[in-house]
């Protein structure tokens, strides 16, 4: 399950389970929603979303990043 890969590759970067769900969600979240504009909402299949997981990731860090 990507969602679940997604909070244990968080956990296993030292962050505590709580907060690793909360930003596995949002990520998967924002992943699905990448996945859903390249494939259309009936197309997907899970590997969709996992293809856009790093994509995801690089969303937040620039959304982060632009706002210090």
């Amino acid at each position: 399950d990507v969602l679940t890969g997604i909070i244990c590759s968080l956990i296993a970067q030292e962050a505590d389970s709580f907060s690793a769900a909360i930003a596995g969600v949002y990520i998967h979240s924002l992943a699905g929603n990448l996945a859903r504009d390249i494939k259309g909402e009936r197309g997907m299949i899970a590997g969709d979303i996992l293809s856009q997981v790093p994509q995801a990731f690089l969303n937040i860090e620039d959304t982060v990043i632009s706002n210090m």
